[in-house]
């Protein structure tokens, strides 16, 4: 394979050991382009589900990667970097979610994607930033309910639901980023824009926001709006996509402070060397695999 470039390396390996490449929309730009399929946190877990290749090669975090496994216990999942964690996902650990559930026994545990596996096998049910008030809905009014680990996602589920929820103190340390006052500054400069912005956000950034949605939603929204220009309130990967999909219209990052150093470890390069040595390799105890997938199964199940 001398003298040819990294993408045809790429290219040739997938043919041969059956793989495919699954890429989040926060991924860098040469990582989506390369991708067979690039969406967010609830796109790829179907998409995970559907797969009929050999190898997964997942260019996202770790929990993504681990759902990929958990979704397909006889396939080969790959993590090109190690090392691609997710501070919020850390942020809750099984032991912790034990002793919240010992004090409220009774409750509906919704777990957010973005957690262990660990954390998922502990839970009744999974969510994404997409059907996460789909989710809550789901569930009657009269359970109590735990939703983890992201109390900004789970407080803006509230506000929609209008159910009350007993919320855990974790959160996105790249949304935190954005501010109000970010998005003010680019409002002046942009006045005709519309503002769309993440649930994982603050509060304070939601309320002032046109427009509250998944980075899959915001690629729908988008293109749909006769809007020409959008400032956006998410991690900056969301906007060599969304400039792909609508050439003719303009987007804005709130900050361009808003990167997750995590989903940025995956290098073109390291999809290449995890094909050729099918390393790093993800895996999961099948026990804590067959309670996980139970609560994505019920998750995935909601239309």
């Amino acid at each position: 394979m001398a003298n040819k470039s990294i993408a045809e390396k790429i290219n040739e390996l997938k043919k041969k050991k059956n793989a495919v490449i699954l890429a989040h929309n926060y991924q860098i730009d040469e990582v989506q382009d390369n991708a067979d399929f690039v969406g967010d946190s609830l796109q790829l877990s179907i998409e995970a589900s559907k797969v009929e290749k050999s190898i997964i090669v997942f260019c996202g975090v770790h929990f993504m990667a681990e759902t990929a496994k958990i979704l397909n216990p006889g396939k080969k999942v790959l993590l090109p970097d190690e090392h691609s964690g997710c501070p919020m996902a850390d942020m809750i650990t099984a032991r912790q979610l034990i002793e919240l559930k010992e004090k409220h026994p009774d409750a509906i545990v919704i777990c957010y994607i973005n957690s262990s596996a660990k954390v998922k096998a502990l839970s009744n049910i999974c969510c994404t930033s997409s059907n996460a008030v789909k989710v809550v809905k789901s569930i009657s009014p009269v359970h109590d309910k735990i939703f983890i680990p992201d109390k900004y996602l789970g407080s803006y589920v509230q506000s929609i639901t209008e159910r009350k929820m007993i919320l855990w103190n974790g959160y996105c340390p790249t949304h935190i980023k954005i501010n109000a006052k970010n998005i003010i500054e680019r409002k002046k400069e942009h006045l005709d824009a519309e503002i769309v912005v993440h649930p994982e956000n603050t509060p304070e950034v939601i309320e002032i926001a046109d427009r509250v949605a998944s980075t899959g939603g915001m690629l729908r929204y988008m293109k749909k709006s006769p809007s020409k220009t959008f400032i956006v309130g998410t991690e900056v990967g969301i906007i060599h996509r969304l400039q792909k999909e609508n050439p003719e219209k303009v987007f804005i990052p709130v900050t361009d402070k808003a990167i997750c150093p995590n989903m940025k470890l995956i290098t073109l390069e390291k999809v290449m060397w995890a094909l050729e040595e099918e390393v790093p390799e993800i895996t999961v105890p099948e026990d804590i695999a067959v309670r996980a997938k139970s609560s994505i199964d019920k998750m995935l199940s909601l239309k």
